[in-house]
């Protein structure tokens, strides 16, 4: 029979269910199969923090690694930061790509994180999130018809006629404004045909705001620059980001956005008949001063919400804990009620991420038969556990019952 590990913690969160006080996890072959107190085992386990499953990063890129990170502290404008990172692009190889991924990866997982929402340039870069859960989606950036035509609507269809991959996959559209109206509409149809989800990027900017209403502006002349002929050059659809993206189809239950910045109350009800989930990116925003998500009002309106980090590009790190405590920042400093705010949090980073990538039944969970991913957090084991969580920083990682990190 194999052994069975018996992990205990001053404070166990399933998250699906309440915090355990002197609670325990038992682990067998890589699985949970119970929890609660004083757990028997073969072998058994302490932690000095709180042990809850692995944080789920609903938003990055993995492939803007160390090399990148110059552009967190440049202060460069979103659009003109947008134009350097597509002409730093050309350079890599997916060899170089997937060694920058593999470098975050490791970081994401030293601070707790066990899955992500990845976007990646190639598939070929998938690969470098190793062992980490979750979904890369395969980008689709700078495309108009004549790009389409001429060569990505083979590529994916290319990948997406091949086995499925053991790495799962997904399809980014870039942007409104980075990817041609009529690509849109067929990156759609094409992941809804392989059943794969979709991530794209959504009212980040105000300049994005100002492109799809008017087609004019910084993104405009960017666009131009680089020789791309997008149908709302110059005229514009008239509407919200969040709008444009629902008229060609790109809301949905199997869709979940980043940013979500510029949303009024239309739109964000639009998010939630759709049951599109948003993954917030406080710190990247604030870097690139993109602007600030309305968190409050996300809460108070019971939207679904992730959470990400972006990349190394507009971030200081890939730590999850810290992008929670510029939520919890940002939500106050809106109005948000304090009360149960660290609890929201928490679930946005495990439950709400999974259920952004479809996996809410076997990520961001405390449970029998799930994968035994989890983190410990230290923090004031006497401190309410949430708050605990939110305030501490994560000492060690557990994919499949094993220690990785810590």
């Amino acid at each position: 029979m194999t052994p069975v590990t018996v992990h205990h913690a001053p404070w166990v969160i399933p998250v699906a269910a309440q915090p355990i006080r002197d609670g325990c996890v038992a682990v067998r072959e890589g699985r949970i199969v119970a929890l609660g107190s004083d757990l028997a085992g073969d072998v058994s386990v302490e932690h000095d923090g709180v042990l809850l499953p692995g944080l789920v990063n609903a938003h990055t890129h993995l492939q803007y690694g160390p090399a990148f990170a110059d552009l967190a502290t440049s202060g460069l404008p979103f659009p003109e930061w947008i134009a350097e990172v597509t002409r730093r692009r050309s350079a890599l190889t997916d060899a170089d790509w997937l060694e920058q991924a593999k470098a975050s990866a490791a970081q994401a997982l030293s601070s707790g994180t066990t899955a992500v929402g990845d976007i990646v340039g190639s598939s070929a870069i998938a690969a470098g999130r190793g062992a980490l859960q979750g979904i890369s989606y395969v980008e689709s950036v700078g495309i108009d018809d004549a790009r389409w035509a001429g060569g990505e609507a083979a590529r994916l269809a290319a990948l997406f006629g091949q086995p499925k991959s053991p790495l799962t996959l997904g399809i980014s559209p870039h942007t409104p404004y980075t990817v041609g109206s009529a690509v849109l509409v067929e990156l759609v149809k094409l992941a809804r045909a392989q059943g794969v989800r979709l991530h794209p990027h959504l009212a980040e900017s105000a300049a994005e705001v100002e492109f799809v209403a008017t087609g004019t502006g910084p993104l405009a002349a960017m666009l131009e620059r680089f020789g791309l002929r997008m149908e709302l050059l110059g005229r514009g659809s008239g509407q919200t980001p969040t709008a444009y993206l629902d008229s060609l189809g790109g809301l949905g239950s199997d869709v979940h956005v980043a940013h979500g910045i510029y949303l009024d109350a239309a739109d964000r009800a639009l998010l939630r008949r759709h049951r599109t989930a948003v993954a917030l990116c406080t710190r990247s925003n604030r870097i690139l001063g993109a602007g600030a998500a309305p968190v409050a009002d996300y809460r108070r309106e019971g939207n679904p919400v992730a959470v990400g980090t972006d990349s190394l590009g507009s971030s200081p790190d890939l730590d999850l804990l810290a992008e929670l405590r510029a939520l919890r920042d940002l939500a106050l400093a809106q109005g948000s009620e304090r009360d149960g705010l660290d609890e929201w949090l928490v679930r946005a980073a495990t439950t709400g991420g999974a259920h952004a990538l479809g996996r809410g039944d076997s990520l961001g969970v405390l449970a029998a038969g799930v994968r035994a991913d989890f983190a410990i957090v230290q923090g004031d084991p006497h401190a309410d556990p949430y708050r605990t969580v939110v305030d501490g920083h994560a000492t060690a990682t557990y994919l499949a019952g094993e220690r990785v990190t810590g």
